[in-house]
């Protein structure tokens, strides 16, 4: 069985080149339904069937699935620039999150809200490092997400376990189980996907991860 987890990354420039002339509110409405039909189109491609709004439905907390293809996971994930949508065929509860490298970001005031202690502990003593921060606060979300409580679980609560070096690891909090990371720095953008996984005294290997870019 092949282990491998799929993730596609788009510019929401690519996905929705907006007018300058439009509202606000009118720019977020067209971005969001570009982002859910550009979503559509990718999953469409990978199923090799028609996807359209009507085929989803959502867990308790929100999270949505295929009705009809339940047992293949996605999620997605925008920032102002960048999307990125994840698949698996065999990795159960996927999360994913992006964010820009250059985002404008209160770092010290959202590191105190939503950072475990240990992780803010860490971040003071790589004297407040933007890439750590990163990597922690994108695992956070994906792993959240990739849980399905999202929001019903505090940030803070969640200690990631993420290391300043390597670009992956195991956290587990008592309310959601265990879940793998691997954070990618794309130069850009941070990039976090999650999934479920099991603690095991035979050890812990990677699926394998393949990440693609618009031709």
């Amino acid at each position: 069985m092949t282990r491998l987890i799929r993730i596609d990354v788009d510019t929401i420039e690519h996905i929705v080149p907006l007018s300058k002339e439009l509202d606000r509110k009118t720019k977020i409405q067209q971005q969001k339904q570009a982002i859910y039909h550009y979503r559509n189109q990718l999953l469409s491609q990978q199923l090799e069937t028609t996807i359209q709004q009507e085929d989803f439905a959502t867990t308790q907390h929100g999270k949505p699935y295929l009705v009809k293809s339940p047992k293949f996971y996605f999620n997605h994930s925008h920032s102002q620039k960048n999307y990125a949508l994840v698949t698996s065929t065999h990795m159960q509860d996927l999360g994913v999150d992006i964010e820009d490298l250059d985002r404008k970001v209160r770092f010290e005031a959202l590191a105190a809200h939503a950072f475990h202690p240990n992780e803010l502990q860490h971040w003071k003593e790589l004297e407040h490092d933007r890439d750590y921060w990163f990597k922690v606060w994108t695992t956070k979300e994906a792993v959240l997400k990739a849980s399905g409580l999202g929001i019903h679980l505090n940030l803070n609560e969640l200690e990631t376990q993420v290391h300043p070096v390597y670009d992956g690891g195991l956290c587990t909090h008592p309310l959601i189980g265990t879940f793998a990371y691997q954070n990618f720095n794309l130069s850009h953008v941070m990039l976090t996907v999650a999934w479920r996984a099991e603690a095991s005294c035979k050890g812990f290997a990677f699926p394998e991860i393949k990440i693609f870019f618009p031709a």
